[in-house]
């Protein structure tokens, strides 16, 4: 027969932590983004984010929209910077063909 602690400890799914730390590093790469250029940390963001969806649905847990979350914030980074170098060709080559 399973004690209290037993009992309370199989019942609660743990946070996955993977999930916290896509998030975290979504949020670094975002404020980085303005202030001090770490705006490449959502590539492990995104990276993380995807892990941890993969190991939430293969083993159970929470932090689904953490990750869901985390990727949003990546990608959304990441969309970002590819309007801004296509926005950035055109007045680089106008300023070689002068």
């Amino acid at each position: 027969m399973p004690t209290h602690e037993e009992a309370i400890h199989t019942d609660v799914e743990s946070l996955n932590k993977l999930s916290v730390a896509s998030l975290m590093l979504s949020v670094v790469a975002l404020v980085g983004l303005w202030f001090l250029g770490l705006s490449g940390l959502a590539i492990f963001a995104v990276g993380a984010g995807h892990v941890a969806l993969n190991q939430i649905a293969h083993s159970g847990g929470k932090g689904r929209w953490l990750a869901i979350f985390a990727l949003v914030i990546g990608y959304g980074i990441g969309v970002l910077a590819l309007v801004s170098v296509a926005t950035a060709i055109p007045a680089i080559i106008q300023s070689y063909v002068v």
